[in-house]
């Protein structure tokens, strides 16, 4: 029998089925546990305090790649685990604390489903956090960085471990009952990490989030960091599969491959690291006397060094017997070369790519130049030398102001023997600064001919 459907007065009869309003279909749970509730922001106050904590240490970071890695992976071993492991058992808390329990497990989802739904957005954004305090850090380590460049399998391996901290958290908040459960881990986690980096075996590796670079000197294998994240995730997919999965013996499966992850770190150990070739090379100068090199992972230095040591170079012009070059490649160096004053680590003689102190710095490189790696001084007569040479290729009115307190406190004690030593310097600094240009070059080139010896006789160096 067939209806006919009048409309109600004032209203037109739909024409056809798509005049009918489309219902509106449900927002999917994860977008919602994504953008609202307790996940957005704890990933504010992770990105928060993992910037903090950076940016405290720019100086040591800004301007090398290598420690830019080891200090953004540091944080989020030290600060990001503990966060991540209590977040996650606060928010895997939560039904019992709301009492929705048994409103959950009335649910038409999987167990697996809502254990999902409920760990992988917090899990998922406190990644996200972390590698947009990466990306602030490398924009600020670009300008001031001159050789290397980022290494984003350390960055993604961190990412990813340290989602699965959240949700082995997520896992402890779910099953134990304690409220306090969050801060404990918490604790245990930062406890754990901090013991376990602080470790001279090859247990350290296992350090969740920690990729142990050594500056620029030492980088990681590029699959280092992923079996680092398979060590963490496996142990995170076991836990899931054992507590919500329906057959839980197949979290034997994850869990051998996070076993088998760590056996493999554990039994490489140094071998996870391998030398920089970059910290082998030296780019080098050679419009000076002596060449001034630098070591290859900082060429940008090279115009700042030589500008630091322009003073020095200048007066050294002409001599004869010194060294063919200043090199940077932290080995001892050969006879005809000095050792550069070391430019690491990075946030104590250079911050963002410029010398702190650079006329400090001259003295140091002139001071490499008169008996290197000697261990016992040389007689009175001859340090009173070296000391008039030192004072005149570089001269700094910071060692002047300490050299007069020095004096001061000399004549305050009456130390007689003082007194005379620097009245004697004083003298022979004068007598270097009033020869001529032509007589001071000859001089030094006999003083330099001297100069390697550790404990010469006073009558083989030329006096003042």
């Amino acid at each position: 029998m067939n209806v006919r459907v009048r409309p109600r007065p004032g209203r037109t009869a739909p024409s056809s089925d798509s005049d009918f309003p489309v219902p509106r279909s449900a927002p999917h749970p994860f977008g919602v546990e994504s953008r609202r509730g307790f996940a957005p922001w704890a990933a504010v106050g992770l990105l928060l305090a993992l910037a903090w904590a950076l940016a405290a240490k720019a100086d040591q970071w800004q301007g090398s790649w290598g420690n830019a890695t080891e200090t953004a992976t540091s944080a989020a071993a030290m600060i990001g685990v503990p966060f991540a492991l209590a977040a996650g058992a606060w928010q895997g808390g939560r039904e019992r604390r709301l009492r929705m329990t048994e409103l959950r497990s009335s649910s038409a989802r999987s167990r697996p489903v809502q254990f999902l739904v409920a760990a992988l957005p917090l899990a998922g954004l406190l990644a996200l956090a972390y590698l947009v305090a990466v990306v602030g850090v490398l924009a600020a380590c670009a300008p001031y960085a001159s050789a290397g460049g980022p290494a984003p399998t350390a960055y993604a391996g961190t990412a990813v471990s340290l989602a699965a901290c959240a949700v082995l958290g997520h896992v402890a908040g779910r099953v134990v009952s304690f409220r306090l459960t969050a801060p404990l881990l918490a604790i245990g986690g930062y406890v754990v990490e901090g013991a376990l980096g602080t470790q001279q075996s090859d247990l350290s590796y296992l350090a969740f989030c920690l990729v142990r670079v050594s500056g620029d000197d030492k980088i990681a294998v590029w699959w280092y960091p992923l079996v680092a994240a398979l060590w963490a995730g496996g142990l995170a997919a076991a836990a899931v599969v054992a507590v919500a999965g329906h057959r839980r013996v197949a979290a034997l499966l994850p869990l051998a491959a996070a076993l088998g992850a760590a056996t493999l770190l554990v039994q490489t150990g140094d071998g996870l690291l391998r030398d920089n070739p970059l910290a082998r090379r030296q780019v080098c100068d050679t419009s000076t006397v002596p060449d001034i090199c630098v070591n290859g992972t900082r060429p940008g230095m090279l115009p700042e060094v030589k500008r630091a040591l322009s003073g020095l170079t200048d007066r050294l012009a002409g001599v004869r017997n010194l060294p063919v070059r200043y090199e940077d490649l932290g080995r001892r160096p050969r006879d005809d070369e000095a050792e550069l004053p070391s430019l690491a680590p990075i946030g104590w003689s250079v911050v963002r790519g410029r010398l702190t102190d650079p006329s400090r710095y001259a003295r140091e490189a002139a001071w490499t130049l008169l008996r290197p790696g000697c261990d016992e001084p040389p007689a009175r007569p001859v340090a009173v030398t070296d000391e008039a040479v030192l004072r005149w290729l570089a001269p700094d009115t910071g060692s002047e102001a300490a050299r007069a307190d020095q004096v001061a406190r000399a004549r305050k004690d009456g130390d007689r023997d003082r007194l005379a030593t620097y009245r004697a310097e004083d003298r022979a600094y004068a007598r270097l600064a009033a020869m001529t240009d032509g007589e001071r070059r000859s001089w030094l080139g006999r003083y330099f001919a001297t100069a390697g010896r550790c404990a010469p006789e006073p009558n083989e160096v030329p006096s003042l």
